[in-house]
């Protein structure tokens, strides 16, 4: 749905159609619904395989015949899986691990709003665990693929997107990333539990991934992150919840009054995913605001040490959680 002040001014972003996409594979998190489920959309009409993976049956079984509907060929699943269960991740993405043939693009979009604070299936804030913790495993555990299909001779370098946000700018200042005591802190609002969140992915594309795993291991495979708009989705009915009262009814209603449309929403990473730019001017790692727009991200977010801080307690949270041998060394080559 338009906005209100789309619909005066015909203003919007110039639409990002990607074609001829025949025979590569895409995973889409969050990929049945919302900005997710216009990626998953786009990728399929374009011939690409599609695997979405969302938390609700009903969710998925309707994308995927939405889809198949406007397209009787594509090639497009669903898979079912809670991110903010940390085991449930790794059943899931280790077995996709296992049965694609290949893995060209990874879009990390699941997520849930700002909201008021509480804890996943893991005792993780839940803000914290569904929209960046979960992301992290699931890349961890589908990176010996990427790599896999980096090698293939002719294959385009694979590309990993989250959808980050501006809202990464709401963040706590005093954030560390040095304590699972820290991430559940309850007296942080939903803005700054949300916006925490996007920080983090930010950092792990630019510090976790480019700076760290790509640059450590020469991997042929691009990581970046995307600010998709302020976008009219069913989760902008969240603020409803974070903000009881008149403050969540205002910001819902400041959303359709000027907030993009969900398919807009979505050429951020549809043009992260598929611009030739990226590779031509080695554009791993970067941060885009809008489409071939770079953001200008916080100070937090250009923070080195902070996206080191963030890589550790990632790790260190899993192995809690998950014992020892949970994470795939990011070295790994073999896919079993």
């Amino acid at each position: 749905m338009q906005s209100i002040l789309q619909k005066v001014t015909g203003i919007g972003p110039t639409p990002v159609e990607p074609d001829n996409l025949d025979g590569r594979v895409a995973i889409v998190t969050g990929g049945a619904f919302g900005i997710g489920f216009e990626v998953s959309r786009a990728l399929a009409h374009a011939g690409c395989r599609v695997v979405m993976v969302n938390r609700k049956e009903e969710q998925g079984e309707d994308a995927k015949a939405t889809i198949t509907a406007e397209s009787p060929g594509a090639k497009i699943e669903w898979k079912e899986c809670d991110l903010g269960n940390l085991k449930q991740v790794r059943e899931v993405f280790s077995e996709l691990r296992g049965s694609l043939e290949r893995l060209d693009f990874v879009v990390l979009s699941a997520g849930i709003n700002t909201n008021q604070y509480g804890l996943d299936h893991d005792g993780i804030d839940r803000h914290f665990g569904v929209n960046f913790l979960g992301q992290f495993y699931a890349v961890n555990q589908l990176w010996p693929l990427l790599r896999k299909t980096s090698k293939f001779p002719g294959a385009k370098p694979p590309r990993v997107v989250f959808e980050a946000s501006e809202m990464h700018r709401t963040a706590p200042n005093n954030v560390h990333f040095a304590s699972l005591d820290e991430i559940n802190d309850d007296k942080l609002g939903p803005t700054e539990l949300y916006g925490r969140t996007k920080l983090a992915l930010i950092l792990f594309a630019k510090y976790g991934l480019a700076g760290k795993v790509i640059k450590e291991n020469e991997d042929n495979i691009y990581a970046l992150s995307v600010h998709p708009g302020a976008v009219n989705t069913a989760m902008q009915q969240q603020w409803k919840d974070a903000y009881p009262g008149i403050t969540g009814t205002l910001l819902t209603w400041s959303m359709l009054a000027f907030g993009r449309d969900v398919k807009q929403g979505s050429y951020s990473a549809l043009w992260a995913l598929t611009s030739p730019k990226i590779e031509e001017e080695k554009q791993n790692g970067w941060y885009f605001s809008d489409p071939d727009t770079p953001g200008k991200e916080s100070a937090q977010a250009s923070d080195e040490k902070l996206g080191t801080a963030l890589f550790e307690l990632s790790e260190r949270i899993i192995k809690e959680k998950l014992g020892e041998d949970a994470l795939v060394d990011w070295k790994e080559t073999k896919l079993d």
